[in-house]
Formats: structure tokens, sequence, C-alpha cells
């Protein structure tokens, strides 16, 4: 994770939000290396589905639309699928989810990552992407709508 990340505190849970990415509303981020961009969930999302049990992943080569699928994971409280925030072809997969798919959970930003896609038009695409600060107001607002329901 990156030494300063967004932080918000809410009840016993304390919500990360690196700023070296990008994100999209569905709560996935993309961190881009050049071509290569990895994609995985949020700190928000794993803390939401609860334990996260199984992972769905893509095929190697498999071609992915910006706000497609690429790939799903099971929780005890549902079943999500991942939303690539980028458009292009995958080039690896996190095998180690298979048998550690806890990973999702105990290190969304690192260890936790979910694949690796050769982006085909990232710039025109990041328009459509948040900054880490707006996407950390969009945490904070679901945060808030969560906190609500559970009050009701």
């Amino acid at each position: 994770m990156t030494k300063n990340p967004l932080m918000i505190k809410v009840d016993k849970w304390t919500f990360h939000v690196p700023t070296d990415r990008v994100y999209n509303e569905n709560d996935c981020w993309a961190k881009f290396d050049d071509v290569i961009t990895t994609i995985g969930i949020t700190d928000f999302l794993q803390n939401m589905i609860g334990d996260i049990v199984f992972v769905e992943l893509p095929e190697i080569g498999s071609r992915v639309e910006q706000f497609g699928e690429v790939g799903s994971f099971e929780g005890m409280k549902a079943v999500l699928d991942l939303i690539s925030p980028v458009s292009g072809v995958v080039k690896k997969v996190n095998e180690e989810l298979n048998e550690k798919p806890e990973l999702l959970n105990q290190d969304p930003y690192g260890k936790g990552w979910f694949v690796e896609v050769e982006a085909v038009d990232f710039e025109t695409e990041k328009e459509f992407l948040l900054g880490p600060h707006a996407y950390f107001e969009v945490m904070k607002r679901k945060i808030e709508q969560e906190r609500v329901k559970l009050i009701r």
C-alpha cells in the first residue's frame, strides 16, 4: 500500500484508499504500470461482503471491456462480479486466490490483487474513473448509507 493512504475509521473498521491508483464506482481499483494494469477490489468492498470463500478468475487471453465483468468472488453475504476499470486483454491472474481467497480480505491492495490486464485505451477510459480523493468521497457516502441501513 502507498505510504499515505486516505483513511477513515468507522466504528470498529478502518477503510483505506491508496493514492497510487484509480477506482470505479463499483469499488474496484486499477494500478497502472506502463500498459499493464493490475486490478482488484477495495478495502470497502471486501469489508461489505465479509469473508471471501471462493473466486472465479478469467482465462488468460480473454478480452474485457471497461465496466464489464472480469471475474467473480463469493463472500459470506453475496456473490459479486469484479467490474473492470479498463478494457484490455487478461495477461495474468492471481492463481494464489484459488487456494487462498481470503487474501482478498487480508490484503486487497497487495497480495489480494485479482488480474493483470494489458490496457488498450486507458487515455480515453480514464475520464470515466475516479482518482483516490473522489473515490474516497464516494466510499464515505456508501459507508454512511450502510450505517443508516443498520440503524433501521
